[in-house]
């Protein structure tokens, strides 16, 4: 799976408003690009984006920002690639669809759709609370005996 680096930048938009979702108050722009060094002019237009399909919420003023229109539990990581990079086309099938494709040639074809779709299917069923727990596990300190 490829993905833009605008898409990569969402994602990563998104985890840092998770991790702040039970905190008062919207996140500021400044305070996600500093932390998770992302350029501010490129993460507006991502968060603007990304409210428009309903993945973030803003306020305005003084003390405005964004924090997430959902709980992290219901936002996958599909919906926020498809967001900004749209849903992926299909595979080609070999030689364009004609039927002088060798049976090699399609047996291998098959293989990529069905690697898409376990990718797919992955993005789909992983949320932002899936990858907070994954990275607090992995922070967390280990004890050996």
């Amino acid at each position: 799976m490829r993905l833009s680096a605008k898409a990569e930048y969402a994602c990563i938009a998104l985890m840092e408003l998770a991790a702040t979702n039970d905190q008062p108050g919207p996140v500021r722009i400044r305070q996600i690009a500093g932390t998770q060094g992302i350029p501010e002019r490129f993460l507006v237009q991502i968060l603007l984006a990304l409210k428009t399909v309903g993945l973030v919420e803003s306020t305005r003023g003084a003390q405005g920002g964004y924090r997430l229109a959902r709980s992290p539990d219901q936002i996958s990581l599909g919906e926020i690639v498809d967001a900004i990079d749209g849903r992926p086309a299909a595979h080609r099938p070999p030689a364009d669809g004609n039927d002088q494709a060798t049976p090699l040639a399609r047996a291998l074809f098959e293989i990529w759709c069905d690697v898409a779709k376990l990718e797919r299917d992955y993005i789909d069923r992983t949320s932002l609370a899936d990858i907070l727990n994954r990275a607090q596990m992995a922070d967390a300190p280990m004890y050996q005996i």
